[in-house]
């Protein structure tokens, strides 16, 4: 592969998404790669987010019913509108909550007291529910999470998943890409065996929607969550989704609320709860307006777009950033190079991380660092091109061959 300038250059000519950028405000000096932690503000989430405000304005209480959309829907036209980004049926996805009140959510519902499989490798979020969740119902964490161990510190094979399943296996709970090194798991065939084991299989899919195709109802997935900060591009405290298969529907939630009562008789105001009849029902307290507004804009480049063509540019951009750190000295690549088992950005791994994330910033290349030695490059194929994902490998390079990240201070805490 050709990782001059000049060919860089190029590909942006070529590139068929490059006219998406323009709604997307980086501001000038910066090179954003951060998209995979928060996604950017853009043009249409801000009109979606300023149209909520003036209905708020001018309808007040009467938006719940005659916004456009109305308030009271805004949970399943959202669901409608994410559907086709995970391969699902409309009446399967709803937002709501975020996304660790949706695992306490779905968790509640689903899980029994049986065994729970995940991986050393979680985003911690997903452990610290699932073991409140043990512990309520009276379970010792410690003998019924099965937590699969990494063989190399960076990602997890799936053949050790599948050999932790077992007879006592009630759910398992995996992520779609682990969070540091952007490893892709194969949901299909993970939810396969699950299934032979008679247990649930459940997703967490923070760091693949908007990035990655889905397929959860031909794949028979039974529950998945995610947030819409990352690649959905929502902004920060945006409303989370989530996804229940239509096998599941009439199930009681187990955090059950007002805003998951079915809405032909919710204003009955019943003091027994009826569940709504799809996703809806896991819905629990009413939906905050103004988190959720800015997805129907930011969704918008992805209906006029599709999933598919992102997922391409994405692949692209990262083979292109692969290459570019492979030839920087004392850096390594922890994410996987086959395309299939590969999320949206690109773990590169050096025993300075921390000091050479720093000294990025300071550059303005806006990336991160995941302790313990990885810094996090996310070329998210809306707002970033070949030239910048040059310009990133430049300053990369720079930064570690001539030491310029030992002028920066070790790790001190906060946010990274």
């Amino acid at each position: 592969m050709d990782t001059g300038e000049a060919d860089a250059r190029r590909r942006d000519e070529n590139d068929s998404l490059s006219h998406l950028r323009d709604r997307f405000h980086i501001p000038d000096g910066e090179l954003y790669m951060d998209g995979n932690s928060l996604g950017p503000f853009s043009e249409d989430a801000e009109q979606a987010l300023s149209n909520a405000v003036d209905e708020w304005r001018e309808q007040g209480i009467r938006g719940w019913t005659d916004a456009d959309p109305e308030w009271f829907h805004y949970g399943e036209r959202l669901g409608d509108r994410l559907a086709p980004l995970v391969g699902a049926r409309e009446s399967e996805v709803v937002v709501g909550n975020s996304t660790t009140v949706n695992i306490h959510a779905l968790f509640s519902t689903f899980y029994d007291g049986g065994e729970v499989v995940v991986n050393e490798l979680d985003f911690p979020t997903d452990h610290y529910a699932i073991r409140a969740q043990m512990e309520r119902r009276g379970v010792d964490p410690e003998e019924n999470l099965v937590v699969v161990e990494s063989r190399d510190g960076s990602t997890i094979e799936e053949a050790d998943v599948i050999d932790a399943l077992s007879a006592e296996t009630e759910i398992l709970f995996m992520p779609s890409v682990l969070y540091r090194s952007g490893q892709l798991f194969d949901i299909e065939r993970l939810t396969s065996a699950a299934h032979e084991h008679d247990a649930l299989a459940g997703f967490d899919l923070a760091h693949s929607v908007g990035a990655v195709p889905h397929e959860l109802s031909n794949w028979n997935v039974d529950f998945a969550v995610w947030c819409s900060y990352k690649y959905l591009n929502a902004g920060p405290g945006a409303i989370a989704g989530l996804y229940v298969n239509e096998r599941h529907f009439g199930e009681t939630p187990g955090l059950a609320g007002w805003w998951g009562h079915d809405k032909d008789t919710q204003f009955e105001m019943n003091a027994t709860f009826t569940p709504a009849e799809n996703a809806g029902a896991w819905q629990i307290g009413t939906i905050p307006v103004f988190s959720a507004a800015p997805l129907f804009g930011s969704l918008e480049p992805f209906s006029e777009t599709g999933i598919e063509a992102v997922r391409a540019k994405s692949l692209e951009l990262t083979d292109y950033l692969i290459e570019l750190v492979d030839e920087i000295p004392e850096c390594e690549v922890g994410t996987p190079r086959d395309p299939a088992r590969r999320g949206g950005h690109v773990a590169v791994e050096h025993e300075e991380a921390y000091r050479i994330n720093e000294a990025l910033k300071s550059r303005g290349v806006v990336v991160d660092f995941r302790p313990p030695n990885v810094v996090r490059v996310c070329p998210a194929p809306l707002y970033v091109g070949f030239h910048d994902v040059w310009q990133v490998g430049e300053h990369l390079r720079e930064v570690v061959t001539t030491n310029e990240y030992e002028s920066f201070d070790t790790r001190g805490g906060g946010v990274t």
